[in-house]
């Protein structure tokens, strides 16, 4: 999967705002590439780093339902 994404296409990928996007190209989480003005992304970084993000999410997650149950707070 080699196929590059415009910084837009990436943002709806990743359904964040383009701004939001853009801030992470800027802080080096995702590489990219300039051709002229344009800022291009591999599809296959996008998707990457997606994964990993939702990895940490459920992770975080987790460990809060962990703590919920200790305390008897659980549903």
């Amino acid at each position: 999967m080699n196929k590059e994404v415009t910084t837009q296409e990436g943002a709806d990928l990743m359904k964040m705002s383009h701004p939001a996007f853009i801030k992470l190209l800027d802080e080096g989480k995702i590489p990219f590439h300039r051709i002229g003005n344009s800022r291009k992304v591999n599809c296959a970084d996008v998707i990457s780093y997606k994964k990993e993000l939702d990895r940490k999410r459920l992770k975080a997650l987790d460990k809060l339902s962990e703590l919920d149950q200790s305390m008897g707070l659980g549903y």
